[in-house]
């Protein structure tokens, strides 16, 4: 009975010792969110939120078509001289009175995060070709302070570009003389792959976002990361 009493009293004392060197550490970690398992979960998470989602019309990825465009240097710019490079997109016209200018400020901060990197272009399609020729476009560069000689302001024909815009990003781009500046169109941004597929992080649903408001700046916020993850793939 002696030696019994001897092994409960050393086992106690091993439980004792435990709780005193270990306990306090196992508190420490949970307060800190440093558990096995949430450390494991958050790895997860951020692989999951890097992998980008494809924009699929009727099953298949949908990819920029070709385009042939003059930009404001007057040099001959198609969609091939964009592979291999992550790309931003948008449609404008620089007499724009309404949410250009504020789609413009937008889009100079990527130029300034990016403009260094010879993989990362910005593809602006003027959607008044009329007005918006060549040497407009590279005065409008001049205004907004434009670094990157990979920033593109791109005309040309009318009926391609909206043609362009409408079916081959889906951004809706059309003329209207009974609205500020005489054209209708969506504010929107478009990240375009290393090989010229339409790319967007998840929304709150599970689905692809498509495209990132160019007017909203936390969502510009968020196009900077993705661009960021495209440009690691």
């Amino acid at each position: 009975m002696q030696k019994k009493n001897y092994s409960y009293i050393g086992i106690a004392f091993i439980i004792l010792v435990f709780g005193i060197i270990f306990i306090p550490r196992i508190v420490d970690k949970v307060s800190k969110g440093e558990t096995v398992e949430k450390d494991r979960m958050n790895i997860v998470g951020k692989e999951r939120n890097k992998k980008l989602l494809y924009l699929k019309i009727d099953g298949k990825a949908r990819s920029v078509p070709e385009f042939l465009f003059t930009n404001q240097d007057n040099l001959k710019i198609s969609n091939i001289d964009f592979r291999g490079k992550v790309t931003v997109v948008e449609f404008f016209f620089t007499t724009c009175p309404t949410i250009c200018p504020v789609m413009n400020n937008n889009m100079r901060t990527l130029d300034d995060e990016f403009n260094e990197r010879d993989d990362f272009a910005i593809a602006s399609f003027t959607i008044d070709p009329e007005t918006d020729t060549p040497k407009v476009l590279k005065e409008y560069t001049e205004r907004y302070g434009v670094k990157s000689l990979n920033w593109h302001f791109l005309t040309g024909d009318l009926e391609k570009i909206h043609k362009l815009s409408n079916e081959g990003f889906n951004i809706f781009t059309g003329i209207n003389p009974e609205v500020a500046g005489g054209f209708e169109h969506q504010g929107y941004f478009a990240l375009v792959d290393k090989n010229g597929f339409i790319r967007s992080r998840k929304d709150n649903h599970g689905n692809p976002k498509i495209y990132y408001q160019g007017t909203d700046m936390k969502e510009v916020e968020m196009l900077k990361e993705d661009i960021k993850n495209l440009l690691e793939e």
